[in-house]
């Protein structure tokens, strides 16, 4: 498989976090992404192992955290050169949580006592967390290819390094960057986490640290996870969703909000501020707009 990347804005930088995150991840064996072959920096150009896709079964998210879990360990084995390649991931900001909490009063939920001390917390957490994973950036169905030989990554150009946990939730909050967001059965999401805490033990020889609460909600207070990459840190898009809705992909912006508002809600842990704020809130928006639809459970065809 021959990959170019044309130009376009940040296309240097988007290059160099591929071929990083490819030469980083080939030390994994068996191996999560396919084998970098050869390299034409000038061009732009990536020369990469062909992987043949097979759609999926139904326990796709299995098979999906586990290879996730082996990926998101060739960082924690990395060199500190190796890990400079790459740049950290970065979180939700203050503008964030100001962002969210207008959302709130826009749809005349109150601010419960302490969420914003709660909120800020979170972000300094989030921003802090030592863990130090090789990030895929993007792990979207239709960027993992379900082979004979087990799972593989494609597509790194936002890969970065930082708290794994936070692609984990991918499963959990709905998928908040990908044009495919489904929604797993509690079951379905135990058996998945579950063997992705296995993986990364087999991995590393060490536990998962903490828990996808945090993660879940900073997810949530990202207004441009509603929109596409091309569409993100234009305008507060939390601000467009009381005035419409818009589609993307397999969900519209108002149905990805109020998935992360439910699980954010369920599953608050050590932020019950936030989480009874959540709950208003979904309240709220299904009143608003009680037609909304669950987001599919389905993975879609040719993903």
């Amino acid at each position: 498989m021959v990959k170019q990347l044309v130009d376009a804005p940040e296309a240097d930088d988007r290059y160099a976090r591929e071929v990083a995150a490819l030469r980083l991840a080939a030390s994994v064996d068996p191996p999560v992404v396919p084998r970098l072959l050869d390299t034409d920096a000038d061009e732009r150009v990536l020369v990469l192992e062909y992987v043949e896709h097979r759609h999926p079964g139904p326990d796709w998210r299995v098979d999906y955290a586990a290879a996730l879990a082996r990926l998101h360990a060739a960082g924690h084995s990395a060199t500190d050169a190796e890990a400079r390649a790459l740049p950290v991931w970065a979180g939700p900001t203050g503008e964030d949580v100001d962002a969210f909490l207008r959302f709130a009063a826009t749809l005349g939920v109150p601010e419960p006592g302490g969420v914003r001390t709660e909120l800020e917390a979170l972000v300094g957490r989030l921003a802090g967390a030592a863990n130090r994973a090789l990030l895929h950036g993007d792990p979207c169905p239709g960027n993992d290819l379900h082979g004979a030989d087990g799972v593989r990554f494609i597509d790194f150009e936002q890969a970065a390094v930082g708290d794994g946990l936070v692609e984990l939730a991918y499963l959990r909050i709905g998928f908040p960057t990908c044009w495919c967001s489904t929604a797993a059965t509690p079951e379905e999401l135990a058996e998945a986490e579950a063997a992705y805490r296995e993986a990364w033990r087999a991995a590393t020889g060490t536990e998962v640290r903490g828990d996808v609460t945090d993660a879940c909600a900073g997810w949530l207070l990202r207004g441009d996870a509603l929109v596409p990459r091309a569409e993100r840190g234009t305008v507060d898009h939390l601000a467009r969703v009381p005035d419409g809705d818009w589609e993307w992909g397999t969900a519209t912006a108002r149905q990805r909000l109020a998935h992360r508002l439910g699980i954010v809600a369920d599953g608050s842990g050590g932020l019950p501020a936030l989480g009874r704020l959540a709950a208003d809130l979904r309240t709220a928006v299904l009143t608003c707009w009680p037609g909304l639809a669950p987001l599919p459970a389905e993975r879609p065809p040719g993903s």
